[in-house]
């Protein structure tokens, strides 16, 4: 008798959609149970995370919203900091389920697994000079950076001896071991992979092959005392069309490319596919050779673009600052020919101090305003000239173009020039240093209100010094700092500019604010 009740309900699952029919046993189940608990992986974007609110959020978070809405489930999430936390809280049956996992022979020790969900091929990844991988097997001598306490962990182990396996804890774990060569691979998911080349603008990695039958099947975990609650699940998740899987993958896997229009149509071609490769896995084999080309011939133009990327992002700001010296220059202008001319409407004499100020006001505000001009043109156009300079005249160029804005916040700028430091390279690639320096101290006084703000600018023979006075710089962030990992794409790019010319970056803080120090 259950298994006919079952089958219509199946059946009514098939035609009607979200017009789930319980059998009475998992109705009377679900009034008892009231709550499902609900443990999940905190770190695994875009798949899920558990943010600052302890809030569920991503594909998983998306879905299990849906099967909950299906079924009639009321499901709790019990926030976890770490995925072993999580797996331990699991086998101890504070959660009733896992939500998004793949299943795996030791898993199925304590859980039992619903219908798969979503189905994602793991792909290699490794730094853009590593050749094509066609059999992993065939690999010597390398290491291959993977997750602890994962299926794909369990599997490698047995599959390829062939490796050395790095376990790491997370998955920017993963891909800063292979960005930094402290490991030559690593395994992951193709969402997670285009998801973090992307959030991190990571441009020295790529694809560079996929093992066969390794993909995630990824599905939710029961405890294995509740099979009936896993069958409840399975209504909820046959009932969702894949119309609405594909809408919360889009929304959350789903990029923009900003880029010249010769490269515009390949990268395109290159995203879309990774979108069709999530739904048509049978294609994937042609998708992946065709993607992997593509990178080979786009990461150089890649790393050429991305100073000038950094640039087009700030330039409404910049543009803004010109815009508004500009008018306070023509305004005086403005003025003094205004009073010329009101000296020969009124048939009056002008006198010759008066004329030889005005003129002379009128001549340094057109020098400004060209001096401006130049220097925003020198900083915005590309470049590969490299020559001497003096760094004094480039940090000036770049307060120039910020000088309104920095007259706006009462920002005062104090130079100590003990030597006159010359500095050999791209001019503005430097300036673009210290536009960031300089901003960031800008942006951090303006958000923390700083009553008096300044910054000491030091030249000497053996670097080059900002202080400001704005209250320090995050110490987390210092300490990704020490460890080659950075937050944002303006620390990064002053750190492999400086480094590009065999010079080293410090930043630290100091009881007033942040030191910035170049060492020459």
């Amino acid at each position: 008798m259950k298994k006919h009740l079952f089958l219509v309900a199946y059946f009514c699952t098939y035609l009607f959609g979200d017009a789930i029919a319980l059998t009475p046993e998992q109705e009377a189940y679900i009034r008892e149970k009231k709550t499902i608990t609900m443990c999940t992986d905190p770190d695994w974007a875009p798949f899920e995370i558990i943010n600052d609110k302890r809030e569920h959020e991503g594909i998983a978070a998306d879905i299990i919203r849906l099967v909950a809405k299906n079924t009639g489930l009321t499901i709790q999430l019990i926030p976890t900091k770490t995925w072993e936390e999580t797996i331990e809280k699991s086998k101890n049956k504070v959660c009733d389920i896992l939500s998004l996992v793949n299943q795996s022979p030791k898993r199925d020790q304590w859980l039992v697994f619903t219908d798969p969900i979503l189905e994602d091929p793991n792909v290699l990844v490794a730094r853009s000079k590593h050749t094509f991988v066609e059999d992993v097997a065939q690999l010597k001598h390398e290491s291959i950076a993977l997750l602890k306490d994962t299926a794909v962990f369990e599997r490698f182990q047995k599959d390829f001896p062939n490796l050395k396996i790095v376990p790491v804890i997370s998955e920017e774990e993963a891909f800063w071991m292979v960005e930094n060569q402290k490991a030559d691979l690593t395994l992951r998911s193709l969402m997670v992979t285009a998801y973090t080349i992307k959030k991190e603008n990571i441009f020295n990695l790529k694809i560079v092959g996929q093992p066969k039958d390794y993909v995630n099947v990824l599905r939710i975990g029961v405890r294995k005392d509740e099979p009936l609650l896993r069958d409840i699940l399975n209504l909820g998740i046959r009932a969702i069309s894949p119309q609405e899987k594909e809408q919360i993958i889009n929304k959350h896997v789903y990029i923009k490319v900003e880029t010249n229009e010769r490269h515009y149509r390949w990268i395109l071609y290159g995203l879309l596919g990774l979108i069709l490769i999530t739904f048509f896995i049978l294609i994937w084999n042609y998708q992946l050779r065709k993607r992997v080309a593509q990178e080979v011939e786009k990461n150089l133009e890649h790393s050429k673009m991305l100073f000038q990327q950094s640039k087009q992002a700030a330039l409404g700001s910049l543009i803004a600052n010109i815009s508004h010296q500009w008018r306070e220059s023509l305004t005086k202008i403005s003025y003094a020919n205004l009073t010329l001319r009101a000296h020969i409407i009124q048939h009056k004499k002008i006198p010759d101090e008066l004329l030889d100020k005005n003129t002379q006001e009128i001549e340094q505000t057109l020098d400004f305003m060209s001096e401006t001009m130049q220097n925003f043109l020198e900083y915005y156009k590309p470049s590969t000239s490299i020559q001497a300079f003096e760094a004094y005249d480039s940090i000036k160029a770049v307060l120039s173009i910020l000088d309104t804005r920095i007259k706006n916040l009462n920002f005062e700028v104090v130079f100590d020039v003990k030597a006159h430091t010359i500095l050999k390279g791209i001019r503005n690639e430097w300036m673009q240093v210290w536009m960031n320096i300089i901003s960031n101290a800008l942006n951090v006084a303006q958000k923390r209100c700083i009553e008096h703000p300044k910054m000491v600018i030091t030249l000497s023979d053996t670097s080059i010094h900002f202080h400001d006075n704005c209250q320090g710089i995050d110490l987390q962030i210092i300490e990704n700092m020490r460890k080659n990992i950075y937050s944002g794409i303006g620390l990064k790019m002053c750190h492999d500019i400086v480094e590009k010319y065999g010079r080293k970056l410090l930043i630290q803080n100091s009881d007033e604010g942040m030191q910035v120090t170049i060492e020459l």
